[in-house]
């Protein structure tokens, strides 16, 4: 805003003396409607360029086709909304719809609880370590949040020990669906009409395609690990300003997401880890997700993220940096509890507490704060 006389109640804005408008400035559906910073949660971010039409298709495929929200379905708005997921699975479903949502600038725990039980929220959409939180949260009483139909989880993938533990204790299923900035953003939902699968992210959605290729971007056999690849109206234009990464970013057609992934003889997708996780200990490949998976099974942890660190011997070791509700739990405790459960070359050696993991806006950790630690 710029103000350009007087201070306080008598500044006029300088938009209040310029000339109207004659018309509404001519748009397509394929003109910009917004930029959108990718989280950089493994480089340094970039504007996605969505379209009118991404945006609008992306609405329109929440609901009905996702999930069949009504125009007195009440959300709460915790994600940003300069964000894809908190901008198009809460803003702008329910503005569409003639809906409510409550705002929560900041995410609190006890603060969503009450917001729930007072504004009878009926629909949830958050990033898991939203739901970590909400799981573990000691308050003084108990909250009515009966009213509770729809729970939603993205921006990273969701432990299935967490989903379990989050079932049984509230009376709400959590849909896990699957998306990026570039792809305005879901790609891919548990869909109500097929089996849901708690650790995957899905199916695709109406209009989008997805594959795993290998890295010569050739389809790879179902149930074998390759990049996740997009197509459809989802799509962004390309990266502001960025042209040589959007060129390789929609090589061949197909979006690269980044994200390493298996697809079942259902046709459901799951993610294994991103690309840029994965840990190269001594000629072998661990995902960080299936370390990540069991050590959440172990019921002090809190909040867990595994990384590779370097090792003169190995390449890169397999390190863990958790939270954990028990002061006495050591880190020789964790690394053998892992080890049952684990193969040899996959358990972390070592063990780092922390009060807590460092995150983005949207929730999502941020491992490359701890690879610089």
């Amino acid at each position: 805003m710029v103000w350009t006389e007087g201070e306080g109640e008598e500044a006029i804005p300088a938009m209040a003396q310029a000339d109207p408008l004659g018309a509404i400035h001519p748009t397509s559906a394929v003109d910009t409607a917004v930029i959108l910073y990718t989280s950089g949660t493994t480089g340094k971010p970039k504007g996605a360029e969505l379209t009118h039409a991404n945006l609008l298709f992306n609405c329109a495929i929440v609901t009905p086709r996702l999930i069949p929200l009504e125009d007195d379905d009440v959300a709460l708005a915790t994600l940003p909304f300069f964000h894809s997921f908190g901008q198009t699975c809460v803003q702008n479903v329910t503005i569409a719809l003639g809906g409510t949502f409550t705002l929560l600038p900041r995410f609190d725990p006890a603060e969503a609880f009450e917001i729930m039980e007072r504004d009878r929220v009926t629909l949830f959409v958050g990033v898991p370590t939203m739901y970590f939180a909400l799981l573990h949260h000691e308050g003084e009483r108990e909250y009515d949040i009966s009213s509770l139909r729809w729970c939603l989880s993205g921006g990273a993938p969701m432990p299935v020990e967490v989903m379990k533990a989050f079932e049984a204790k509230y009376p709400v299923k959590i849909l896990e669906g699957y998306g990026l900035s570039e792809t305005s953003p879901v790609a891919s939902f548990n869909l109500m009409h097929l089996p849901r699968k708690p650790g995957s992210i899905g199916y695709p959605v109406w209009g989008v395609d997805m594959q795993v290729l290998d890295q010569n971007d050739q389809p790879v056999p179902e149930g074998e690990p390759g990049e996740i690849c997009i197509r459809g109206h989802n799509i962004m234009k390309g990266y502001l300003n960025q042209p040589e990464a959007t060129k390789e970013a929609l090589r061949g057609g197909w979006f690269h997401s980044g994200d390493i992934g298996v697809r079942d003889d259902d046709g459901a997708f799951t993610i294994v880890d991103r690309k840029k996780d994965m840990i190269l200990r001594g000629g072998f490949n661990v995902y960080p997700r299936e370390v990540e998976e069991v050590l959440y099974g172990h019921e002090a942890i809190v909040e867990a993220a595994v990384i590779g660190v370097p090792d003169a011997r190995f390449g890169e070791e397999v390190k863990a940096v958790v939270v954990s509700s028990d002061p006495k739990l050591t880190a020789q405790d964790l690394i053998d509890y892992t080890k049952q459960h684990l193969a040899a070359y996959k358990y972390p050696r070592s063990v780092e507490f922390v009060e807590s993991l460092p995150k983005g806006p949207t929730g999502k950790i941020l491992k490359r704060e701890l690879r610089r630690a």
